[in-house]
């Protein structure tokens, strides 16, 4: 017997939660149905905030739930890739920069190839790292740490006594959620110690966020509102959350769609 529209999306929504991510093409065999179908779905239950649609499926949105790395790269892509070339024009000339883990940050660090910046880039990212290992001009440093898998990030003791030894100019941030009561937020805790202390080693800091992630709080805290000196998204200008940050002294660069 077919199942009703409540009761299927209530279905999905479980196996979203259970899952961490499900696919378009799955949902619509294992509930009998059409792709168009599971894409309404997903559509309706992320209006009310339950999961997050990406290329060719849905994430999960809760406090505790990680979406793989992988997904995450297919989220926004677009966006990511228009926010990574706004921030590397906010970069100078010789600057140090603390170059954030997460799929925002790598598209930060995909920009910053072939403009000759000379940077020395300090990561928690290997695979930050491998990218920009032979730009020319450049200066890698990896933090050094356990490598966190499936992330490919440095965390632990190591990564943040790392960071504590490094005095530099900016610190490029991404994270999970950024909520206007809670201020920035992220999925696990040792990533969100490293982020603590990558602030502290730095003069600047630039948060990227895609629009997705306005109005989230997750588990672990990494700062107040107030600690990001720019938040370089592109989102709405008229979101809540932008109001809030401005108000609360952070500039906003919107991300160039051209």
């Amino acid at each position: 017997m077919a199942l009703d529209v409540t009761e299927r999306r209530r279905l999905i929504r479980d196996l979203v939660q259970e899952q961490g991510e499900v696919d378009f093409a799955s949902l619509a065999g294992r509930f009998q149905v059409s792709e168009m179908t599971v894409r309404r779905d997903v559509d309706a239950l992320e209006v009310e905030g339950l999961v997050r649609k990406v290329m060719g499926g849905a994430i999960a949105t809760g406090k505790f739930v990680e979406p793989t790395f992988e997904s995450r790269m297919g989220a926004e892509s677009v966006g990511k890739e228009h926010i990574g070339a706004t921030v590397a024009n906010l970069l100078h000339h010789k600057e140090t920069v603390i170059l954030d883990s997460g799929s925002t940050a790598l598209a930060v660090a995909r920009a910053i190839r072939g403009r000759r910046l000379e940077l020395t880039v300090v990561t928690p990212s290997v695979l930050v790292a491998v990218e920009l290992a032979d730009e020319p001009g450049t200066t890698v440093v990896l933090t050094g740490g356990t490598v966190r898998p499936g992330e490919h990030s440095l965390i632990g003791d190591d990564a943040v006594s790392a960071l504590r030894r490094y005095n530099c100019d900016t610190f490029v941030m991404g994270v999970s959620g950024v909520d206007a009561a809670r201020g920035y937020s992220d999925y696990h805790r040792d990533e969100s110690a490293v982020k603590r202390a990558a602030i502290e080693s730095a003069d600047r800091l630039i948060v990227v966020v895609d629009r997705t992630k306005l109005g989230r709080a997750h588990l672990a805290q990494v700062a107040p509102l107030a600690a990001a000196d720019l938040l370089v998204t592109d989102a709405a200008p008229d979101s809540d959350v932008i109001r809030a940050a401005e108000a609360a002294g952070v500039r906003t660069v919107f991300a160039d769609p051209r």
